[in-house]
């Protein structure tokens, strides 16, 4: 029951902060200079009054929110006024599986990259010290500095791989768009998942285990280190919204026509309908990640059930 009310409250708190999100959205987009028929500078005033009232952006603020608010519950989230020819939600239904499919590969290269390298500085002395020193220096490199390395050495002195480009059947145009997500999120990881083998190694269960005789390589990997992947299951929630929010600058590097790419273009473009959608699908896709990661704390943790 109480599983049941944490729920409701948690569905209750995400959808009003999408509201607060649309209409912070609007309003933001109201007080910045310009509009999405800026270009059509050529065109008679009367035509931009037209275009205008068509898409009803010379009603009141409170009535936009209302219009747009009462068509995306019905799934019609407009049309592009960059795209004429696509709706909002044909572009981000193309859109959305390219960002996904990107950041879900990224999660899983970090946490396959992480969980060894941990479990092997565990190990050492100065293990803890490596892998903060490594964090740190991961994070210190930007992803718009860290894309264009990779493509210099793998893509432009190499050639191992192509610069830029997307293709589902290409698995090779998906490594250095991977690898650019990926290694930052991996050095997160990896001091905290460090740092909680170190803590794990402390615990009555895995001091009861070394005071068997068991090798260290069995201790680490079969008693301390499911207790420290359950401590930093609460760090894999950050990492997947860095991983998709980060996203728009290694779309942007490498030409990938996902979510991230749209969601810049829109901007520059004041394509209203179009960032407004996609920063909606990012909310929700956030959301729902959070929402996982609560339930898979409940269901490892036995003191969230308690």
């Amino acid at each position: 029951m109480r599983l049941l009310v944490s729920l409701l409250l948690r569905l209750a708190t995400t959808a009003l902060t999408l509201l607060a999100l649309l209409v912070l959205c609007l309003a933001l987009l109201r007080a910045v200079p310009g509009g999405p028929f800026d270009q059509e500078k050529l065109a008679p005033p009367e035509v931009q009054a037209a275009l205008a009232a068509r898409y009803r952006l010379d009603q009141p603020f409170w009535v936009q929110v209302s219009d747009y608010l009462g068509h995306a519950l019905r799934g019609d989230l407009g049309p592009s006024f960059q795209y004429s020819d696509y709706s909002v939600q044909e572009l981000i239904a193309g859109a959305a599986p390219i960002t996904l499919m990107l950041g879900g590969l990224a999660a899983l290269l970090a946490i396959a990259l992480a969980v060894p390298v941990a479990c092997t500085l565990a190990l050492r002395p100065v293990g803890l010290r490596v892998a903060s020193w490594t964090s740190l220096l991961a994070l210190a490199v930007p992803k718009f500095v860290l894309a264009p390395l990779l493509v210099l050495l793998f893509a432009l002195q190499l050639g191992w791989l192509p610069a830029a480009g997307f293709g589902w059947d290409q698995p090779r145009t998906w490594v250095l768009p991977v690898l650019s997500l990926a290694l930052p999120q991996f050095a997160v990881l990896l001091r905290a998942l460090a740092e909680n083998l170190r803590a794990a190694l402390d615990s009555p269960p895995v001091i009861a285990a070394q005071a068997r005789g068991y090798a260290p390589a069995r201790v680490i990997w079969r008693h301390a280190l499911p207790l420290a992947l359950l401590q930093t299951l609460g760090f894999l929630g950050p990492v997947l919204i860095a991983l998709l929010t980060g996203s728009a600058i290694i779309e942007m590097v490498y030409s990938i026509p996902g979510l991230g790419r749209y969601l810049v273009a829109a901007a520059l473009n004041r394509d209203y309908t179009l960032l407004i959608g996609s920063v909606l699908t990012v909310a929700v896709i956030v959301a729902l990640v959070n929402l996982l990661i609560d339930a898979l704390q409940w269901l490892l943790d036995p003191r969230l059930r308690n």
